[in-house]
């Protein structure tokens, strides 16, 4: 199969990987229904089409944080997300650098930091959890800023890992020890491709950024405990607000779905916030992630520089969360089924994709500019979406 979107790239991902690393990147908390709103809530917001317009300079550039982009578009940090491919974010971040936008490396990636510096030319942005293990979050710090990053974010959603079924079930983190070692090794043999190009020549099989804490030879159950046992659940604003002092580039705060907290957010000195909800991963039935954007972008108007994730599947979501209030979106579940499938190309393909659908989008809207990106565009739904604009506008 050619793949033309981001479905067909789920589908081949969903052949080429073991099962259990399939069903962490696709599921979501609980029964899944915040997963499913992120996407239903998305496509039920319509576009407007207007004619007759001079679209023949289409532009899809941005700035973001005193820097020029090709796309409004991050790639977002995906843990383990290096185990789809072999030294998977560093293909990732070569693919993001080649199209000309963000990459973001997640803590718990299997690619050190300072491995996917090496592979690109520019600094990567860097994203991080309050731990426990204070020390351990001095030190990630500091090799952030020894690999030239700028752009730290912070994610606040996650005091606490959630309960992910699919987990359970695939023998990823469900099961006693030996009998989760040996579901997954029967489902490695089912997938030979994989097997070789990452089981056999994609070592090591650590979690880089935490190797040093866990051991070299640490693998995925040990992270999960370790994980367990370092989320922090008394961590508060002050907590963040000691980040800002010693973080000297931007800090984007990740996992925002109230307009409070996103006040709070940039009243502590934030440079950015990302309306989230872990991609569904985290509180199964809080709401949508495009439920939400309005009313945060209201509230904090230009103090801070709003973005968004969770439920972006095509260039047509990215253009409906620009008329609602981001500056820009992130996407993870599709960046990592595409380098599951093909790899580095298969990373830039989707971009390219995502390009060329924004484009079709604006121009049949009468977009020439993400400035003209705006809730005028759009045919609005459901109901709440469309009266919570109007409330917002007759303010």
């Amino acid at each position: 199969m050619i793949p033309a979107n981001y479905t067909d790239y789920r589908e081949l991902a969903r052949k080429r990987l073991p099962h259990f690393l399939f069903e962490y990147i696709d599921g979501g908390a609980f029964s899944e229904t915040t997963l499913r709103h992120n996407e239903q809530d998305l496509q039920s917001i319509g576009v407007r089409q207007r004619v007759l317009r001079d679209i023949s300079n289409v532009s899809t550039n941005t700035h973001l944080f005193g820097q020029d982009f090709a796309l409004p578009i991050i790639l977002a940090p995906v843990g383990i997300a290096g185990l789809n491919a072999r030294r998977g974010e560093v293909q990732a971040a070569q693919a993001a650098e080649h199209k000309g936008i963000p990459f973001c490396l997640s803590t718990v990636s299997a690619c050190a930091i300072d491995e996917v510096r090496s592979g690109v030319n520019q600094p990567i942005w860097f994203q991080l959890y309050m731990m426990r293990d204070r020390g351990f979050l001095r030190e990630m710090l500091a090799r952030a800023r020894e690999a030239g990053s700028r752009t730290l974010l912070f994610t606040v959603d996650m005091p606490v890992p959630a309960t992910r079924y699919r987990d359970i079930r695939s023998g990823l983190s469900g099961g006693s020890l030996i009998r989760r070692k040996l579901t997954r090794v029967t489902q490695v043999m089912r997938r030979p491709g994989w097997a070789w190009d990452v089981g056999l020549f994609g070592r090591p099989h650590t979690l880089g950024n935490i190797a040093p804490v866990l051991g070299d030879k640490a693998g995925i159950d040990e992270f999960w405990s370790w994980l367990g046992n370092n989320f922090d659940p008394t961590v508060t604003w002050k907590d963040i607000d000691r980040i800002r002092e010693e973080w000297s580039g931007e800090l984007i705060i990740k996992g925002i779905l109230d307009p409070d907290d996103a006040r709070q957010a940039a009243a502590l000195g934030a440079d950015g916030l990302i309306v989230s909800n872990h991609g569904g991963r985290q509180l199964d039935g809080a709401s949508s992630s495009i439920r939400a954007l309005p009313a945060i972008a209201d509230a904090v108007g230009d103090d801070i520089t709003v973005l968004m994730d969770s439920g972006i599947r095509s260039g047509l979501d990215v253009v409906r969360a620009l008329a609602l209030g981001a500056k820009a979106v992130m996407i993870g579940r599709p960046w990592v089924y595409a380098l599951a499938a093909r790899q580095r190309a298969g990373v830039e393909d989707l971009l390219d994709r995502f390009a060329s659908e924004m484009r079709v989008v604006m121009a049949l809207s009468g977009c020439n500019s993400l400035s003209d990106i705006t809730p005028d565009i759009l045919d609005l739904s459901p109901s709440d979406i469309k009266a919570q604009l109007r409330e917002l506008q007759q303010k």
